[in-house]
């Protein structure tokens, strides 16, 4: 059950961290084995990590003029992981991410600010298990090793997204805010 609730965490991370990833129209691109999406959870008081395994992001954003950008993230709810086979095995079904109806978490910006300093907030549409609600992400970009590197974490409520449905939705058992963590190696962004 604690498990499932992770899984369901992870997802909402996921979706989250989505804002993170952008592409200016010099062909940015994601590199998905130097990136991850982590999501935090709290089981009987007890903080629990998972991850999402498979994600892609479209990018097109210039650090100098972000306005003008947008990003669109996608999750696998499926590849949803708290580390423990047997949670991992609850992860899919219905009161979780019901990934059979619902195989993708999304995120799509509708707004970047400049905050200065490497920083910005992205406001956008975080959708899991076909729900829509407004979110606000910090990010923070900066230069690492030829890329760039977007970092942030911001916490949402999962029973907004009827993840933990039913017998779940007992939050002294599972927590409902979920913080959601992640880090975006970029390709081709332009400089900061």
């Amino acid at each position: 059950m604690k498990r499932v609730f992770c899984l369901f965490l992870a997802a909402a991370a996921f979706a989250a961290a989505a804002p993170a990833g952008a592409e200016p129209p010099t062909a940015t691109r994601l590199v998905a084995d130097k990136s991850q999406i982590a999501f935090v959870s709290k089981q009987m008081g007890v903080p629990v990590e998972g991850t999402f395994k498979k994600f892609d992001a479209q990018v097109a954003f210039d650090p100098r003029k972000p306005e003008g950008g947008t990003v669109a993230l996608q999750i696998d709810t499926a590849s949803a992981s708290l580390g423990v086979p047997m949670s991992d095995a609850e992860l899919p079904k219905g009161p979780w991410f019901d990934t059979v109806r619902f195989p993708q978490a999304s995120f799509q910006s509708s707004a970047i600010k400049a905050l200065g300093e490497g920083r910005f907030e992205m406001a956008g549409k975080l959708t899991i298990k076909n729900i829509a609600r407004q979110v606000t992400v910090p990010v923070t970009i900066a230069p690492a090793g030829g890329y760039a590197v977007a970092t942030g974490s911001f916490t949402i409520q999962r029973l907004d997204y009827k993840v933990g449905d039913g017998e779940w939705t007992d939050t002294s058992v599972i927590g409902n805010d979920v913080q959601v963590r992640f880090k975006f190696t970029l390709a081709g962004l332009g400089p900061l």
